[in-house]
């Protein structure tokens, strides 16, 4: 999460130093979307390595909140959602766009740059790159969720199932815990391949990019990530506190409690 806001920080910082200049600097760009593109490669190979320890933390992540991790699809962000990111972002640069065509014709002064396209500013052939890339990522999304639905299954086959049942302790056989083990290395090897689904979409979609758009793209989904992040954090310490608070009044005898449910 650092590099993740050190990222946020170093875009913003280029893009406004070439917005004030009225010309962006291509090679700068270019050299931090390639170091963030860079990092993630780094982030992706080392989550693999010590996937084979313990791959079910990375499912549920005990450091997001549990808005973030009813969000995750194979440990992570689904891949079409950079293409949701980039319509979304063309939508709202669209109407700023026409807010200040207006303003314009009102006489009103709008300041602007010039330089590369923007977001808004996509040409046809690649809108057109990028809705291919999108059909073909949900088909390997697709894939990758049967396999998954597959292995969940498998959870209530033999010989865990069996040994639940047929025993009161809650100590695992040797059986099981061969099948508990394979099961996490089916595991290790889903989340390989979605992290794998992720950098290459992330890469095509920078290549058909220009450095501007790429820049702005990968900056609106750092925020996304990052303000997921906080919005679950506090959310869950609102919803801790009142049932903490709930309990307390339960404990004094119920006095104000339905009061504190009230404000909850």
């Amino acid at each position: 999460m650092r590099t993740q806001s050190k990222h946020i920080v170093d875009l913003k910082e280029v893009l406004i130093m070439s917005q004030r200049s009225n010309a962006y600097d291509h090679h700068k760009l270019e050299e931090l979307v390639g170091r963030i593109v860079n990092d993630f490669q780094n982030y992706a190979d080392k989550r693999s390595e010590l996937a084979d320890r313990s791959c079910s933390s990375y499912f549920a992540p005990s450091w997001n909140s549990s808005l973030e991790n009813g969000l995750l699809w194979m440990g992570g962000c689904r891949p079409s959602s950079f293409m949701r990111i980039i319509y979304a972002l063309c939508g709202s640069h669209a109407e700023t766009q026409l807010s200040q065509y207006l303003l314009k014709m009102d006489g009103e002064v709008v300041d602007g740059h010039d330089g590369d396209s923007s977001m808004s500013e996509l040409n046809a052939t690649q809108l057109a790159k990028i809705n291919d890339l999108h059909v073909e990522v949900i088909d390997k999304e697709d894939k990758l969720s049967k396999l998954s639905a597959n292995m969940q299954e498998d959870v209530a086959d033999m010989p865990i199932a069996v040994t639940a049942f047929s025993r009161d302790s809650v100590e695992a056989d040797v059986a099981v815990e061969d099948a508990l083990d394979k099961h996490e290395e089916g595991m290790a090897v889903l989340i390989a391949d979605a992290d794998k689904l992720r950098l290459e979409t992330l890469k095509k979609i920078v290549e058909v990019l220009t450095p501007v758009q790429a820049a702005e793209f990968l900056l609106s989904g750092k925020r996304l990530h990052v303000s997921l992040h906080e919005w679950g954090r506090v959310r869950e310490e609102r919803r801790f506190g009142c049932a903490r608070a709930e309990d307390a009044a339960a404990a004094r005898g119920g006095a104000g409690k339905s009061k504190r449910s009230a404000t909850c």
